[in-house]
């Protein structure tokens, strides 16, 4: 029997009826058709119900919320330390009972005991991949006659300068004297005793970049590049494949995300070399009156040290520094350009990144340009988003809605103004997989070079980018409304735009949206102006301080990266890096601008400076929103309406205290702020005190132990310069009240959303589980191990300069 049957959408059911019906039915005006249709609708929920019942019977398929109760009938059992999963949100829920650790559980049961499956645990619980090490086989033993092993118990051999490279580290194979503390103790640790299993797991993601344009260093010379296109040292990650046939086998360095070390690459560049692998080198090649792009061969490669550019490479060959990020060409030899595809690694999909998001289809009625520079082009593509905000002026009288859409990772050096006016909607977006750079110069000397945002004027004066040729009709078009892109709620009606029109002819237009989804911003900031009716930055980076040298420091830390000049709708930001915001406002005509930042980084490059201010005035005309983020710098404004899960690493000045809210927030002492809810260091210093009067201390020991309650939870970073692949992360030694002080059991601050407390709760709780009989076993985050020692100098929120807070081995 064939079930198919043709879809005719809400009129299936009355496709149903006999014609007779339906001709009195259509006599009388389709009462019965309307009510079939709402049956119709009910009748397809049903339908949806029943289909996802079957997909519930598989854990591959399953909704999330059933995954537990799959769990709980082959013995699965969360684990308490992770947290409550009942009424939690959905993300956290996935973390607590992650699918894949259900779905291999009997599995993993048979399996107890062995080295591989523990390393198949941290990915399966917390989703990091791991290596497992018996330390039992690093300690210095007596040789056996009859029973050799060569390979162990050895003393260091100075010759081999790749073992002693590793020595202390996840990849250690030197020999070494026992250590008779526990490895799972809390006060002081120590690895290497003969019970000790440790799990070296690795938080910081490797992202990959293809075709990405270098930055040449032309103040140290024309042949120097760094692979990162703003200049700063970036090291090149390695991103591990999977490898069915490896999931019995120890993981070792090319199976894991570590960084790509010089002898790695000396002793094997095909291993790391190639357009799919690891590191892609791509030289400019003059031909005729243009430059193409040819293949760097493996055979030149050379693994180098330039640390201080010192190194000169051979004619016909190219020296390459992995751990810095660096690429020199022999003197006199510069290319025409260099592109390199490369992994470099973060520690949170946060900002713009080559990193899966969240992107909705353009519809029918949707101007939708693409826009590449990457060779062959797309089919109807351009190569500069000016000239597809040009193509988008000429019909948006008819299209108002607008979505550019970059497709690849180049470098976009342009002068952009965003004009739009009511019920318009622009959307600039990067595509899947890529990460676009757009470098704002300074091309004109009698006017600012930013990015502008602001509604279309008729005066004709504002005639570049999206505005030229797009004056004449003012208005028309525009009532359809920006259902798509960045326009949600961007209707007003086409009568009352041409009524505003006569009325002033000169005045702006109010209204536009305009959306940001994936981009990096380097050289200038973002300036938006006028009444708009929304704006939304999405997934992008301004970078904090407009630039960076080579040590990650910002070239021009003082200026701010968003810049609001009396604007009247709603600012948005979401999973971004900026610097300092500029509000330029009227007090006295406008209502403050509501600024809204929910999992970003707001960085103004010094604890002493404006995150969030006003040039020449004492506080920032804006009421602020603030959620799961890290604010570096002072933050001075009118009100704060809501922060909650957020560290204010500055002080804080509001000029309404009796308005707004701050919940589970770190904020820094001598901060005038609305009314807190369970804030630090707030709570610590409560405790503190009523800890020292219940053992009949005097006023003056609770202040002490207020004082010293208050530096303890002071919140502590592995890095705070961005560029840094462990930038804006907490230090792993940071006080409890901060790695678990949100409102759900997570950190505080903008990885938030990641979870990490309950997924090292959880995987700490597994490993114990299935660590090997009389065995003791500890959860070890390698990525200590892998970054530069300290933070950058002038952040005293963090360690001291030059030291390693890891453990000691």
């Amino acid at each position: 029997m064939n079930d198919e049957r043709p879809d005719l959408g809400p009129d299936r059911l009355y496709a149903l009826l006999p014609a007779v019906h339906r001709a009195r039915d259509e006599l009388a005006g389709h009462p019965l058709r309307d009510l079939l249709r709402v049956v119709t609708e009910q009748v397809e929920v049903v339908e949806a119900d029943l289909e996802a019942l079957y997909d519930n019977w598989f854990v591959e398929t399953a909704d999330d919320w059933v995954v537990p109760y799959l769990g709980d009938l082959v013995g699965y059992r969360p684990v308490a330390a992770g947290g409550d999963g009942v009424a939690t949100r959905p993300e956290l829920a996935r973390v607590l009972a992650p699918r894949a650790e259900v779905a291999h559980l009997v599995r993993s049961l048979r399996r107890k005991g062995t080295l591989a499956l523990l390393e198949e645990l941290g990915r399966d619980v917390a989703g990091w991949p791991a290596r497992a090490v018996e330390f039992a086989r690093l300690l210095v033993v007596s040789a056996h006659l009859d029973f050799e092993y060569p390979d162990r118990g050895r003393a260091v051999d100075l010759h081999d300068v790749d073992a002693v490279e590793l020595l202390g580290g996840p990849f250690d194979r030197i020999a070494h004297v026992a250590d008779l503390r526990r490895i799972s103790s809390h006060r002081q640790p120590g690895l290497l005793n003969v019970e000790a299993v440790g799990l070296w797991a690795w938080r910081t993601r490797a992202h990959r970049l293809v075709s990405s344009p270098a930055a040449c260093l032309e103040e140290v010379g024309p042949s120097a590049f760094t692979v990162s296109v703003l200049g700063n040292d970036a090291p090149i990650w390695r991103r591990p494949a999977p490898d069915p046939e490896a999931a019995e086998t120890v993981a070792g360095e090319a199976d894991l995300p570590v960084p790509l070390r010089r002898r790695a690459l000396a002793a094997d560049p095909a291993a790391v070399y190639g357009s799919d692998l690891d590191l892609h080198l791509e030289v400019g090649v003059r031909r005729g009156s243009g430059v193409a792009r040819q293949p760097v061969p493996v055979e030149r490669l050379v693994a180098a040290d330039l640390t201080d550019w010192s190194y000169r490479p051979l004619p016909g060959t190219v020296a390459v520094d992995p751990e810095l990020g660096r690429v020199a060409f022999p003197p006199g030899h510069a290319p025409h350009g260099l592109w390199v595809s490369y992994s470099y690694g973060v520690p949170a999909d946060i900002g713009g990144g080559p990193y899966p998001r969240r992107l909705r289809t353009p519809g029918p009625d949707t101007f939708h340009q693409t826009v590449s520079l990457t060779r062959p082009y797309p089919s109807g593509s351009v190569r500069s988003i000016g000239e597809a905000l040009e193509r988008w002026a000429r019909v948006r009288e008819r299209q108002p809605t607008c979505v550019v859409e970059i497709l690849d990772s180049e470098e976009y050096v342009e002068s952009l103004e965003v004009l739009v006016r009511r019920g318009e909607s622009v959307e600039i977006r990067a595509g899947q997989r890529v990460r676009p750079v757009i470098r704002l110069l300074d091309r004109t000397r009698n006017a600012p070079d930013a990015l502008r945002i602001a509604t279309l004027e008729h005066d004709a004066g504002h005639g570049d980018g999206a505005g030229e040729g797009a004056g004449e009709g003012a208005g028309e078009g525009a009532g359809e409304g920006a259902g798509e892109g960045a326009g949600e709620g961007a209707g007003e009606g086409e009568g009352a735009g041409r009524a505003d029109d006569a009325a002033e002819p000169h005045a702006p237009q109010p209204g536009g949206c305009v959306r940001l989804d994936g981009l990096l911003v380097t050289g200038r900031a973002v300036h938006v102006e006028g009444p708009l009716q929304r704006v939304e930055i999405r997934d992008c980076t301004l970078v904090p301080g407009w630039g960076l040298r080579a040590d990650c420091e910002p070239t021009r830390p003082a200026e701010p990266s968003l810049e609001l000049y009396r604007c009247r709708g709603p600012i948005l930001v979401e999973r971004s890096i900026l610097g300092s915001i500029q509000v330029f406002a009227d007090e006295v005509t406008s209502d403050p601008v509501r600024v809204t930042i929910c999992d970003s980084v707001l960085d103004a490059t010094s604890l002493e400076r404006e995150a969030v201010g006003a040039p020449n005035w004492p506080l920032a005309h804006a009421v602020l929103t603030l959620r799961d983020c890290t604010v570096v710098g002072q933050v001075q404004a009118h009100a704060i309406a809501l922060a909650e899960n957020t560290l204010l690493l500055g002080r804080v000045r509001v000029a309404r205290r009796q308005f707004g809210c701050l919940r589970y927030c770190w904020v820094a002492p001598g901060s005038r702020t609305p009314r807190r809810h369970r804030c630090q260091p707030n709570l610590a210093e409560a405790a503190a005190r009523a800890a020292a009067a219940g053992d009949g201390g005097t006023r003056d020991e609770q202040d002490a132990r207020a004082a010293e309650a208050r530096l303890r939870v002071v919140p502590r970073f592995d890095g705070l310069r961005y560029g840094r692949p462990d930038y804006a992360r907490l230090a792993e030694d940071c006080a409890v009240e901060i790695l678990r002080g949100a409102d759900d059991e997570s950190e505080i601050g903008a990885h938030h959303d990641l979870y990490q407390p309950q997924r090292l709760a959880a995987l700490s709780a597994r490993l114990a589980e299935y660590t090997p009989a009389r065995s003791e076993s500890a959860v070890l985050l390698a990525d200590r191990w892998t970054r530069p020692t300290g933070p950058p100098a002038g952040h005293p929120i963090g360690p001291a300069e030059g030291t390693n807070t890891g453990r000691t081995p």
